[in-house]
């Protein structure tokens, strides 16, 4: 089937899994109690500290609130207020040339000739909007921002639901069939293909030493490198 819209994961995919865990969290817990602590009485800062403060029950002391949010961060908890908080901290990090986001150099090219051959790119992450574009803007490869058309986080809906694909097709007025989702999770897979979308299994040795095959691959095509992807 022809392909008119190309739809990507991150992490896992065109970035190494390793880069998030072991660079922009452990960032974000070391930073936090120095960022809140400038900023804390900023208003788009202060909304979400008091979020946090309410959900736990009225805390009155930000360093409690941020024992919290590192111990979420600990826990890899998906929630809001960290997220946004955490998207802060990263976009001071990135500004202050602490870190680059890792960027495979195969997804990097890639991107670029799709852009070039006319294919609309879309991003797809767990990460909210905000922290995709600061991945994406401040790349090992340099700013590839230009070369995505829109973004999409779980707003959408869940990555395993089948419902989430449609409303990206909808969303940017392409059918499904026409639309290829490239990730490194089976299941994100599945619910793609369950919503009409092409699919491929990124199986990248950096990030999966074993690799998936027969069952495993759920009937996906598996590739290790966006230059294999065919498009």
């Amino acid at each position: 089937m022809p392909v008119r819209a190309i739809l990507t994961d991150i992490e896992g995919t065109t970035s190494s899994i390793s880069f998030v865990k072991d660079v922009l969290f452990p960032y974000a817990r070391r930073a936090l109690p120095a960022f809140v602590h400038e900023h804390g009485q900023e208003a788009d800062v202060r909304r979400w500290l008091d979020e946090v403060a309410v959900e736990q029950g009225g805390i009155c002391n930000d360093d409690t609130i941020v024992e919290v949010l590192q111990g979420w961060i600990d826990q890899d908890r998906k929630h809001t207020a960290l997220k946004a908080l955490q998207g802060m901290v990263w976009s001071a990090g990135y500004e202050s040339a602490d870190f680059t986001a890792h960027m495979y150099p195969d997804a990097a090219h890639a991107l670029r000739e799709w852009r070039d051959a006319g294919y609309p790119i879309y991003v797809y992450s767990s990460g909210s909007v905000a922290a995709q574009k600061l991945f994406f803007g401040h790349s090992d490869a340099g700013d590839l921002t230009s070369l995505v058309s829109g973004w999409f986080d779980t707003e959408m809906g869940g990555k395993r639901e089948a419902a989430s694909y449609a409303r990206i097709a909808e969303s940017i007025g392409t059918a499904p069939g026409d639309i290829l989702f490239l990730s490194d999770v089976v299941e994100e897979l599945d619910a793609a293909r369950q919503a009409g979308m092409q699919t491929l299994l990124v199986d990248r040795i950096n990030d999966y030493p074993q690799p998936r095959s027969g069952d495993a691959m759920h009937g996906h095509r598996r590739i290790e490198s966006f230059a294999s992807a065919g498009v």
